[in-house]
C-alpha cells in the first residue's frame, strides 16, 4: 500500500439486521486531505462514520477497510481508537457521574498504554488539559463537570473537538459536527479542526449541507447517495449542490 494513502475502502457493504445500507462504497484518502461526504438523508453518511468506528450493530458483508496498512474491519473499536481513529458523533452522549477530566485521563492513558508509552504525570495531563482547552476556547470549569451532561449543543460539539485536540488522532471522522450550532460556535469549531490539520493526518467531514465547509474546506468533496458514492469532484461539487440540490446528482 502506498505510504501517502491512511484510508482505502473498496466494495464496502454493510448492513443493519436485515437491511443493507452502504451498498459498494469505494474511497481512497491521502495523508494531508480533508474529504467532504454528502447526501440527502438516509444516503449512508453516518453509517459510513460508525462502520468505520467499529459499532457493533453494524455489520460489514463485503468488501474491506485498510487503514494505515492495517486491516481496519480486524481490530475491535477500542483497538482503532488506539491507532488514531476519531469519530465525533452526531448526538454526542451524556456520561453522568465522570467528569471530562477523568475522562481523558482514562481515554489518554489507554492509548499510550496501547502504544508502549509511559503514562503522562500529573502535571503533564494538567499542562496538557488546560493547553487543549485554550485550543477550542473552552472555559477551565468545564474540567470538573460530568461528560455533556447540562451542556448545549454547540458546548457538546466544542467538548467532542477538545477531545480530537486531547488525542491527536491520525484520521478524524466528524458526523455533522455542524447539526444545531450558531455561527460562533461553529466558527470556533472549524477553527480547531483547521488547526489540528498536519501533512500526516487526515479528516472525513460528513456533512448535509454546505455552511461547515465554507470553514472547513475540503480538498475532495463526495456525494453518497442510496448507499453509494455517486459523484467526487472539488469545491464546485458543493456550490453546485447548494444551487441545484442532491437531485441533480444522478448515479
Amino acid at each position: 500500500m502506498n505510504k501517502d494513502i491512511l484510508l482505502e475502502i473498496k466494495n464496502l457493504h454493510a448492513s443493519v439486521g436485515e437491511k443493507e445500507i452502504l451498498k459498494g462504497v469505494d474511497l481512497t484518502i491521502r495523508r494531508g486531505e480533508v474529504h467532504a461526504v454528502m447526501g440527502p438523508n438516509g444516503a449512508g453518511k453516518s453509517t459510513l462514520g460508525a462502520v468505520l468506528a467499529g459499532r457493533p450493530d453494524f455489520t460489514v458483508t463485503a468488501g474491506s477497510i485498510c487503514y494505515a496498512g492495517q486491516d481496519l474491519l480486524a481490530l475491535c473499536p477500542e483497538e482503532r481508537s488506539w491507532a488514531g481513529l476519531f469519530l465525533s458523533f452526531q448526538y454526542p452522549v451524556e456520561i453522568p457521574g465522570v467528569s471530562i477530566t477523568n475522562f481523558m485521563k482514562s481515554a489518554i492513558s489507554a492509548r499510550r498504554k496501547a502504544q508502549g508509552l509511559p503514562e503522562l504525570t500529573p502535571g503533564e495531563f494538567l499542562k496538557l488539559l488546560k493547553e487543549k482547552m485554550a485550543f477550542v476556547q473552552m472555559k477551565g470549569e468545564f474540567a470538573k463537570r460530568e461528560v455533556n451532561v447540562g451542556f448545549s449543543g454547540g458546548e457538546k460539539k466544542r467538548n467532542e473537538i477538545f477531545q480530537m485536540a486531547m488525542l491527536e488522532p491520525t484520521l478524524s471522522i466528524l458526523d455533522e459536527t455542524d447539526s444545531g450550532l450558531d455561527v460562533d460556535a461553529l466558527r470556533i469549531v472549524a477553527e480547531g479542526v483547521n488547526r489540528l490539520r498536519t501533512p500526516e493526518t487526515a479528516a472525513i467531514v460528513i456533512t448535509h449541507y454546505q455552511r461547515l465547509l465554507e470553514y472547513i474546506v475540503p480538498d475532495v468533496v463526495h456525494v453518497l447517495k442510496d448507499g453509494r458514492i455517486v459523484e467526487t469532484g472539488g469545491r464546485e461539487l458543493v456550490d453546485r449542490i447548494e444551487r441545484e440540490g442532491y437531485e441533480s446528482i444522478h448515479e
